[in-house]
């Protein structure tokens, strides 16, 4: 290709967190023909239609990434269940797909270039217990510790069964009274307070 094009993207990078947008190479007077050739190329990395990263500035994507990912192809998605108990340290070992949330109602494609599982929830209860992280690149959303906890019960069936006995007995370790609670409240929102209650939840601190 013509210097002209590399030129181009040199511009796209020095105003770029990394990740670029197909209208945004456009922008910068790219064609969509040579925006498939630095594909090609190595330059760009696709993530989703529309969505890139840039794969030659000697920049290395955060450790984040699939979260972020995830929030730049659909901003209302929560990161939930073994995934969030995962951020949130409940288990060492990151699980093989990431568990996302989102409303029932929500008809983003979400076809991302790593395995996901993808939980439809009522639009009553999507938006409680959710914790927003900031990053440079896009803030993005997840459920918060009993939330997740509760929701690793409800999903059991889906969870490796390692996993899962590995967040139970890593909660019960550090839980107390507000976690508790919350945890209650929550079950009791959703109508599956009797799977909580067969577990050794006490309302005690440690």
């Amino acid at each position: 290709m013509k210097q002209k094009i590399y030129d181009r993207l040199k511009i796209v990078e020095k105003s770029s967190t990394g990740y670029i947008g197909t209208k945004e190479l456009l922008q910068c007077g790219l064609t969509n023909r040579q925006i498939g050739q630095l594909q090609e190329e190595g330059y760009l990395e696709k993530i989703v239609n529309g969505l890139f990263w840039l794969s030659k500035t000697g920049q290395d994507k955060p450790k984040d990434y699939k979260l972020i990912e995830v929030s730049l192809v659909n901003p209302d998605a929560v990161i939930c269940a073994e995934s969030a108990c995962y951020i949130h340290g409940l288990i060492d070992v990151e699980p093989e797909k990431l568990s996302i949330a989102t409303k029932r109602s929500d008809r983003h494609k979400m076809e991302m270039p790593f395995e996901t599982s993808r939980h439809y929830y009522a639009d009553s209860f999507f938006d409680e217990n959710i914790i927003t992280v900031e990053t440079p690149y896009v803030d993005y959303q997840i459920y918060d510790l009993e939330r997740s906890v509760s929701d690793c019960i409800r999903f059991k069936e889906k969870i490796c069964p390692d996993i899962y006995q590995m967040i139970i007995e890593n909660y019960q370790k550090q839980r107390d009274v507000a976690q508790l609670d919350r945890m209650l409240a929550y079950a009791k929102r959703m109508k599956f307070e009797n799977q909580i209650s067969k577990f050794n939840f006490k309302n005690e601190k440690q």
